[in-house]
Parts: C-alpha cells; structure tokens; sequence
C-alpha cells in the first residue's frame, strides 16, 4: 500500500506542479484544509477516494488518472471481467478495484470494496465528499455509521446516503466484507 500512496501523492504534486498552483490554491479550491493537502502530497497519509475524486473534478482531469497513473480512453463502453478492475490500497481501513477505470467522462466511479476485520478497539476510518453513495454488500456483514447513526448490512443488503456526511464502514463477524460501492 506504501508504494501506491506515494505514487498518487507523486501525481498529484505533478498536477499542482502543471497546474502552476500552491499547495494552498488546490486545498482552498477543493475545499480540503492545507495541512491535509500537504500530508496527501507527502505520500505519508492515507488519501481518500473522495480528495481524490474532488480534485479530479475541479481539474477537469480523471480520477484514473491520479489513483491509477492511467487515463480512461473509452466512450462507448468499458468491461471489467470478474477480479479483473484496476485495484488500489488507497487506505489500510479498504482496498478497492476500480469497475469503470477505463471509460472516459464518467457520471460515477464504481468500485468493489473490500474491508478487512480489525480489532473492536480500532476505530473506524471515516471520510465525506460531496455528492452521494450507494453501498450493495457482495459477501459478509458491515456496520455503516453515517453521521452518528450505525446500521448493520447483511449480504444483498443496500444503503444510498448523503455521503457529505461523515460515514465510515467496519467488518464484522470477523469476517471480510466485500461491497459495490458507486460515488456520484
């Protein structure tokens, strides 16, 4: 995960970089404080997907492009076989595989997450970003909190959220949980 951490923070320094902006331009622009711009350009701290996705947009630029180094060049449709989706650690609370990396101007950034177990002791890693989540469990039960509330999903359960919330997901039973998640 290490390594994927530092070559986003490096994309992103060569965007500010291209860009012609500070550090300070993007935090303000995209409405991130300067201190947590900073630590995601420093490769030391765990960016999330929805940094990276308001950035992209702001930028006009693919959020493939900063996650995976890749920019997305189909228009007309995109298939990603079985295991097959670009994968990244963007954090050690979830790891997820891309479905859509490859289709261009997308509405929404669909991805299998996986959230592995971890201690009850261990809090849970939340995040917000503007727009709206849609969570499907593929396989195990999760906790979802979602501005305070927990909900427990069961496997084939949904959940569509405000997701400028702070929200956070946690495996339960022990057990690996694997989800459809859709950020639009």
């Amino acid at each position: 995960m290490d390594e994927q951490i530092k070559q986003i923070a490096e994309r992103l320094r060569g965007l500010r970089d291209v860009l012609e902006l500070t550090s300070e331009d993007i935090a303000r622009e995209c409405d991130v404080s300067a201190e947590e711009y900073r630590l995601a350009e420093s490769g030391e701290y765990d960016i999330s997907v929805s940094m990276l996705q308001r950035i992209a947009r702001r930028y006009g630029v693919a959020l493939d492009a900063l996650m995976f180094g890749e920019e997305p060049k189909m228009s007309t449709y995109f298939l990603t076989r079985a295991g097959k989706g670009t994968s990244i650690e963007r954090t050690k609370a979830y790891k997820y595989q891309s479905l859509a990396a490859g289709f261009i101007n997308r509405n929404a950034d669909p991805f299998i997450v996986t959230v592995e177990p971890k201690p009850d002791s261990e809090p849970i890693h939340y995040n917000s970003h503007n727009g709206q989540e849609f969570n499907l469990v593929l396989e195990g039960r999760m906790m979802v909190s979602i501005d305070g509330k927990e909900l427990i999903l069961n496997e084939g359960d949904s959940l569509y959220f405000n997701s400028k919330l702070p929200h956070g997901m946690k495996a339960l039973d022990g057990k690996t949980v694997r989800f459809l998640a859709i950020i639009m």
